[in-house]
């Protein structure tokens, strides 16, 4: 018996693969312009997402999580190292991570796995540009893009101007033709392979980012004319400063509200969204049904998440750059070993995915990271948590986003106070109630303290926030 134990204790110790057994594998999905238009967020009624809500059973659903910059780039960005877009001055889409002086040396998530022993695979669009999706390959593997937004028809189908990536439509006739597809089945033949270290894998799908084109398959579940249309309230912004109306109106490239009324595209736009959702769920599937098979599935951590929300409508606008719920607000479910299903009401950022995952896999936290880790939260959802989740669309332009609140500050001093216990679409601002005084208070005490410059130009946030500051200016 004693000798028994000894080469047990021995065999404990050995480095290999009963050392990394205790390891847990991780996955981490990301899906593109996702709001919160899937079945287990409620966002809207007729939300398809089967394998969404299926993970979301399993593990923990945080319904108040939003993104740090409702645009892809600086969303990744901060999400990727942990640091608020005030912190870095990667407000819009350029420049990338090594640009700033602030995130140039900062390790990335899969970086961190890679040194903690890591195989490390990923594919898809996880980062913004491809110039970093080639940190997967100094470290591990990048699959590729396959493709990334897909095929285009020579024509575009339903929005004739604007935008080369804005339209709508069924396209192309295969689901196979897609990249998500590709992406999916990548990521799940990888799943089919078993090493000798713990592994990484980071999947990231492009719908339903623009063009909303998906095969005609996904539009056949959501029949046009049973589509139900986001409910708003018209003239919704005409209360708010002009520089706020200027910073969602002037120089963006999604169509116009108007027009797609105008035009009988609504109902289309909406159909082609919802499509394009219950595609991406599909993808998912295919990982989620790829990990089922293997043996070390109840040792394996997946975070699913979107880079930020959407508006269809929503606030009289269409697209993200919004500081709005229908901006921020994003899917966010971690599920894995000893972590009970439930639904968290607290208010979570993207930024706190980072430390998190370091926690959960038995890394030391970083320091440097502005984040916090949700595990006390996996463990007791209903705990104590006094941190809003701030949302940056350019410098001095912020939204706080508590339990029960949603408070906005621009960068002119203007404000907008919603309770989201009485006035879920955020119709009526109560910035103006002096009744309010002290809940404006507290969340302005959470407005950050400090805010690089803007880094890099161009963007179509950019030119939008310039527009708008150059109209407060009287230029």
């Amino acid at each position: 018996m004693r000798i028994f134990m000894a080469l047990l204790l021995l065999l404990i110790c050995i480095p290999g693969k009963t050392a990394f057994a205790a390891k847990p594998n991780v996955i981490l999905i990301s899906v593109d312009d996702l709001n919160d238009w899937v079945g287990c967020l409620a966002g809207h009624p007729q939300a398809l997402t089967p394998n969404i809500d299926r993970l979301a059973a399993r593990g923990v659903l945080f319904a108040n999580a939003h993104c740090q910059a409702p645009v892809c780039q600086p969303s990744r960005a901060s999400l990727m190292v942990s640091r608020l877009p005030s912190s870095t001055g990667l407000y819009f889409l350029n420049p990338g991570l090594p640009q700033s002086e602030v995130t140039k040396n900062e390790k990335t998530i899969p970086e961190a796995f890679a040194d903690d022993g890591y195989q490390v695979m990923g594919a898809g669009k996880l980062f913004h540009s491809q110039a970093n999706q080639q940190i997967f390959n100094r470290v591990g593997e990048y699959g590729g893009s396959f493709g990334s937004f897909g095929p285009r028809p020579k024509e575009k189908i339903s929005q004739p101007h604007g935008h080369p990536l804005w339209d709508w439509g069924a396209y192309p006739e295969r689901t196979e033709e897609m990249p998500d597809y590709k992406i999916a089945t990548w990521a799940a033949e990888k799943l089919k392979t078993e090493g000798d270290k713990p592994y990484f894998l980071a999947v990231g799908f492009f719908r339903p980012h623009v063009p909303m084109y998906v095969p005609q398959l996904w539009f056949d579940l959501h029949p046009r004319e049973k589509v139900l249309l986001p409910v708003i309230s018209e003239g919704d912004i005409h209360d708010l400063s002009p520089y706020a109306r200027n910073l969602v109106t002037l120089k963006h490239v999604a169509p116009e509200h108007q027009w797609v009324q105008e035009s009988g595209q609504w109902s289309h736009a909406v159909q082609s969204y919802l499509a394009s959702v219950s595609f991406a769920d599909f993808c998912v599937g295919k990982v989620l049904d790829a990990l089922d098979q293997r043996a070390d599935k109840e040792n394996t951590i997946v975070c699913l998440f979107s880079d930020h929300g959407f508006h269809l409508g929503e606030k009289e606008r269409w697209a993200k750059r919004s500081l709005w719920e229908d901006g921020t607000r994003v899917p966010l479910i971690i599920a894995g070993p000893e972590i009970q299903p439930a639904v968290c009401e607290r208010p979570v950022g993207l930024i706190d995915i980072y430390p998190t995952l370091l926690q959960l896999s038995g890394q030391k936290a970083n320091p440097q990271h502005e984040g916090q880790s949700l595990a006390p939260l996996l463990e007791d959802p209903s705990r104590a948590w006094d941190r809003p989740a701030i949302t940056t669309f350019g410098r001095g332009n912020h939204a706080v986003r508590s339990t029960r609140w949603r408070y906005i500050h621009y960068v002119d001093g203007s404000e907008e106070l919603y309770d989201h216990d009485h006035d879920p679409h955020e119709w009526t601002n109560l910035a103006g109630d002096p009744q309010m005084k002290s809940v404006l208070d507290a969340h302005r005490k959470r407005l950050p303290k400090e805010e690089q410059p803007i880094l890099g130009k161009g963007s179509t946030g950019h030119k939008a926030y310039e527009a708008a500051a150059a109209e407060l200016e009287g230029k």
